[in-house]
C-alpha cells in the first residue's frame, strides 16, 4: 500500500491502491467514508468527497504548512494525518460550491454546442451521480443541472441549489468530461437574470405565451387582420418584405425536402409564431447582454403549445431567427405531431411521426445547424430510434420527471409505508396539479388507494395513468407542510440518502435506456 505522503506529493493518475490508501487514512483520522472515485489532485494536495455522521463533506488533504487554497471556502474543522499532513473538512454549502467551481474548471458548467446531448432534470437534488452512471461511456454530453423556474418554484429550490447539486455530483463521481446547465422554459428577462447569476450557461427560451394558438382555426380574413396587426418593428421588417421572402419561391433544405409556402401557409406561420419570434430574439439579446464575454447557448422551445409545429412553420421560425441574428442558437424544440405526454411513451402514429421528424431534422441541419430538441423526452422509447436515425447525432433529449418516478420506485422498495402515503396524497391532488401539464390520466380511472394492498403499490409505477398522477404532483409532495414541518420531503430525501446505492442503480438502469439509442461510442 503506498504511503499517503507519496500520494499527496506525486503526480499523474491515481491508481486504485492509492485511492484505497487515501480512503483508509481519512477514515482513521476523521471517521469519514471517502467516495474513492472522487479523489483528485489539486495544487499539491488532494480533494475528496466523503460522508460521515453529518452527511456528505468536501475534504482537502495536503501538507499542514502548505495546504492548497480554496479561495472563498470556509472549513468547518480539521484533522491531523500522518507525515505532517492535514485534512480540512468543508460543508457542502453554496459558498463552498462557488469556491470549488472557481478552483476546478471541470466542476463548472460548460456549453455543449452541437454535441449529442441528454438533459437530466433532478427535482430532488440527489440524482446527479445516478445520471452520470447512465451516460458514462456513451459518448453523450450531459446536462446535469436542468430545471425550469416553474419547477424551482414548485420544489422551493433556487437556481444556486440546482447548480450546486450538479457540482457536488461531478466531484463525487470524479467526472471530468464537462456538463451543461440548462435554465429551462424561461419566459422573462428576470428569469434570465436569476439563472445566469447562478452559473447556468444554457438558456431555453419558452415563448409559448406569445404563440397564437388560434391561428390554426382562423379563416383567411382573420389571418389577414392579425398579420397586419403584428409588431413589424419588433420583427425589424415589413409585411410586404415578409411576403417577398417566402412567397413564389422554393426552399430546398436537403435530404429530399423541398418546401414551398402558399399564401395561407405564410399567413398562418407568421400569425402563429410572429410574436414568439420577436419575444425570443428580445430574450436572446438580453441573455447576450447579461452573459457578456462568458460562454452561453440558447434553445428555443415551442413544444408546450396547443397544436403541432408544421414543417413550414418550423422553417419560418428558424429562418426568421437567423435573419434577426438570434445569438448562439444550438437547439430548437418544435411541438411534434402526436402526443408527447409526461412520464409515458409516445401516443400517436409512429409512421407519420417518422416522416415528420425526417423533415424537421432536415430543416435543423439547413437553417442552423442546430440540434432538434425532444422535450417531454422521458420514456419515449418507441420514438428514440426514429429520432436517432434522422438526426445523426444532431439532437438533444430532455428528461426530468422520470428520475423522480424512479426515485419513488426505490421508495416503494425501501420505505413502502411512505410510498403509500405519497400515493394517497398524490391521488387527492392530481386534478388540481395536472392543470399545467400535458397528461391524459383521469383520476376516476386510476386505482383508489384504499383498494390497494401494500404489495400492489409499487406496481403503480408500471401503469401509464398512475405514473402521470405521481409525475405532476411532485411539487405538492415536496412542499406540503404538516405539524410545523415538511410532510414528506425530509423523509423522502433521507430514505434515498440512506439507500443511495439503490437509488443510483435505479437511475442508471432507467436513464441508460434513454441514452442507448443515441450513444456515440
Amino acid at each position: 500500500m503506498p504511503e499517503l505522503k507519496d500520494i499527496v506529493s506525486g503526480s499523474g493518475p491515481l491508481r486504485e491502491a492509492a485511492r484505497r490508501a487515501v480512503a483508509d487514512e481519512v477514515a482513521r483520522a476523521g471517521g469519514l467514508s471517502v467516495y474513492a472515485q472522487s479523489i483528485r489532485r489539486i495544487d499539491g494536495g488532494l480533494l475528496v468527497i466523503a460522508r460521515g455522521d453529518k452527511g456528505k463533506r468536501l475534504g482537502l488533504i495536503g501538507p499542514a504548512d502548505g495546504l492548497p487554497s480554496l479561495a472563498g471556502a470556509s472549513p468547518e474543522g480539521q484533522q491531523g494525518l500522518p507525515d505532517g499532513l492535514r485534512l480540512e473538512v468543508y460543508a457542502q454549502s453554496h459558498p463552498n460550491a462557488v469556491a470549488v467551481r472557481k478552483a476546478l474548471p471541470d466542476a463548472t458548467p460548460v456549453t455543449l454546442g452541437l454535441d449529442t446531448s441528454l438533459g437530466c432534470g433532478d427535482r430532488l437534488g440527489l440524482a446527479g451521480p445516478g445520471h452520470l452512471h447512465a451516460v458514462r461511456g456513451t459518448g453523450l454530453r450531459v446536462v446535469l443541472a436542468q430545471q425550469s423556474i416553474r419547477e424551482m418554484t414548485r420544489t422551493q429550490r433556487t437556481p444556486d441549489q440546482v447548480v450546486d447539486a450538479a457540482t457536488w455530483a461531478v466531484l463525487q463521481e470524479g467526472y471530468a468530461e464537462g456538463y451543461g446547465a440548462d435554465a429551462d422554459h424561461l419566459k422573462s428577462p428576470e428569469d434570465v437574470d436569476r439563472t445566469a447569476a447562478a452559473g447556468f450557461v444554457m438558456f431555453t427560451i419558452d415563448p409559448g405565451d406569445h404563440v397564437d394558438n388560434g391561428a390554426d382555426a382562423d379563416d383567411e380574413a382573420a389571418l389577414q387582420r392579425k398579420l397586419a396587426a403584428l409588431d413589424w418593428a419588433a420583427l425589424e421588417t415589413t409585411e410586404a418584405d415578409c411576403r417577398r421572402r417566402y412567397l413564389d419561391r422554393t426552399f430546398d433544405v436537403g435530404y429530399g425536402t423541398v418546401l414551398r409556402f402558399e399564401p395561407n401557409d405564410l399567413l398562418r406561420a407568421a400569425v402563429k409564431y410572429g410574436r414568439a419570434v420577436a419575444h425570443t430574439v428580445a430574450m436572446g439579446r438580453h441573455i447576450a447582454a447579461v452573459c457578456g464575454s462568458s460562454p452561453f447557448e440558447i434553445e428555443m422551445s415551442v413544444d408546450e403549445t396547443d397544436s403541432p409545429t408544421s414543417v413550414l412553420e418550423h422553417y419560418f421560425v428558424a429562418a426568421e431567427l437567423r435573419r434577426l441574428g438570434l445569438p448562439n442558437l444550438v437547439s430548437l424544440a418544435p411541438r411534434f405531431i402526436g402526443e408527447f405526454e409526461k412520464g409515458i411513451d409516445y401516443k400517436g402514429d409512429l409512421d407519420a411521426l417518422d416522416a415528420s421528424i425526417a423533415r424537421h431534422a432536415a430543416i435543423a441541419r439547413h437553417c442552423g445547424p442546430y440540434k432538434l430538441s425532444i422535450h417531454s423526452g422521458s420514456d419515449k422509447f418507441s420514438v428514440y430510434p426514429l429520432v436517432a436515425r434522422h438526426t445523426d447525432g444532431l439532437v438533444h433529449v430532455k428528461t426530468a420527471g422520470t428520475s423522480y418516478l424512479e426515485a419513488l420506485r426505490v421508495i416503494g422498495a425501501v420505505a413502502p409505508t411512505l410510498f403509500a402515503e405519497i400515493y394517497r396524497f398524490a391521488y387527492d391532488r392530481y386534478d388540481t396539479d395536472k392543470a399545467t401539464y400535458h397528461v391524459s390520466a383521469v383520476r376516476d380511472d386510476v386505482p383508489r388507494p384504499e383498494d390497494l394492498t401494500p404489495g400492489q403499490m409499487p406496481g403503480l409505477l408500471d401503469r401509464d395513468d398512475t405514473r402521470q398522477v405521481f409525475h405532476v404532483t411532485f411539487g405538492s409532495v415536496l412542499t406540503e407542510r404538516a405539524d410545523g414541518g415538511w410532510r414528506f420531503r425530509q423523509r423522502l430525501l433521507a430514505a434515498l440518502d440512506d439507500h443511495e446505492t439503490e437509488h443510483y442503480a435505479a437511475l442508471a438502469r432507467h436513464l441508460a435506456r434513454h441514452a442507448a439509442p443515441f450513444a456515440r461510442r
